[in-house]
């Protein structure tokens, strides 16, 4: 009996590792897959105000606070948005020192804990723009999407689509910029949104379903009057952009896309996601195994967006190498592959979706001259 209970021991002892290990990947994956809409991205540390002054506030000095740009500041019942670093402002050797724009909600108050976060604005665009909207609901695939529809006189739209860690809101930042020049802005929730229907599964799958609702917005565009529309989308609503361009039955529609830091390496992204959540690296493996088994294959973005037979949609990529979540690289490949039609605009100092932050006239210049032929 000895062999056998021996063989029944290994048995029992390898089903529990191999149960540990998909209990171990289902856990990483879900840390990477179910963060909630708006939930701050990973990676940033949390920032101590030390101090606030007439249109200034002092930070803990990180690589993080001395980014150069505009951004918003949130903590718990806190948001404001921050200006440049002000060098000449007196400070210690361990904080720096930012204008301070506005406060938007809360009490900004020393020992107040902060983000950085490329979304400026809170509210609707009305409430924190000014400017008039309609609140619209859009037929999708899983049910209505709620959207706002900042009107323009002009035959093309734009349609605007938030990516990880931020909301609906995060397009506010551009909207003026299309509002200036009489262009239809559309900013539609998706699936997992708050309300808009959950995906069915809960979890989120990096833009290869979530397009779909990019598709209900084209079409629902085009119903309302649109001869064309351009897709601005940030990081995995650049991914939807690029999969609607695709595989959209309407995609004929589609005049041009705008990409801010677009996830073409779903693995890498995943990984990265779940390493900056402090998932242990011995299971980003078994994360990646696990979310593929969950959310089926994903065909390579980067090849899909690059093929010979690929829609010929003239395309302004912004990125750059300080993105921590979706590589760099791979827009670098991109443009390289698709000389002529793909334009790369590289943005240093700025983490993942927010190049615009980074430098807002240079960004809105650069889309000013892509977007004029094609209006």
């Amino acid at each position: 009996m000895r062999p056998v209970t021996a063989t029944a021991a290994a048995v029992t002892t390898l089903l529990g590792v191999g149960v540990a290990a998909v209990a171990a990947g289902r856990y990483a994956s879900d840390v990477a897959l179910r963060a909630p809409s708006g939930r701050p991205l990973p990676g940033d540390p949390r920032l101590t105000v030390h101090a606030t002054g007439p249109e200034r506030i002092t930070l803990t000095r990180s690589l993080a606070s001395l980014r150069p740009g505009t951004y918003g500041l949130e903590g718990p019942g806190l948001h404001a948005v921050v200006g440049p670093v002000l060098d000449r402002v007196p400070h210690t050797a361990d904080t720096v020192v930012r204008r301070l724009e506005r406060v938007e909600l809360g009490v900004l108050g020393p020992g107040a804990r902060v983000r950085l976060t490329p979304q400026l604005h809170r509210g609707t665009p009305l409430g924190a723009l000014g400017l008039a909207h309609e609140d619209a609901e859009i037929p999708g695939e899983l049910g209505p999407l709620p959207a706002w529809l900042v009107p323009g006189p002009r035959p093309t739209w734009v349609i605007a689509l938030h990516g990880l860690g931020t909301t609906r809101e995060h397009p506010l930042n551009v909207v003026p910029f299309f509002s200036r020049r009489k262009i239809p802005v559309l900013v539609p929730a998706y699936r997992g949104d708050e309300g808009a229907p959950a995906a069915p599964d809960g979890l989120a799958h990096l833009g290869d379903s979530e397009w779909r609702d990019v598709d209900a917005a084209i079409r629902y565009a085009v119903r309302r009057g649109a001869a064309k529309v351009v897709l601005h989308g940030w990081g995995t609503g650049a991914s939807m952009a690029l999969r609607a361009a695709a595989e959209s039955g309407v995609r004929d529609r589609i005049s041009g896309l705008v990409l801010d830091s677009p996830v073409l390496d779903w693995e890498a992204t995943l990984r990265n996601l779940a390493a900056a959540r402090h998932v242990p690296a011995p299971l980003l493996p078994l994360a990646v195994r696990a979310a593929q088994g969950r959310t089926g294959p994903h065909e390579d973005l980067l090849t899909v967006a690059s093929a010979p037979d690929a829609p010929r949609i003239p395309t302004l990529l912004f990125h750059g190498p300080d993105d921590t979540i979706a590589p760099w690289e791979r827009s670098v490949e991109l443009a390289a592959r698709r000389p002529g039609l793909v334009s790369l605009q590289t943005v240093r100092q700025a983490p993942h979706a927010a190049m615009w932050n980074a430098d807002p006239v240079r960004y809105e210049e650069s889309l000013r001259r892509f977007l004029t032929p094609l209006l």
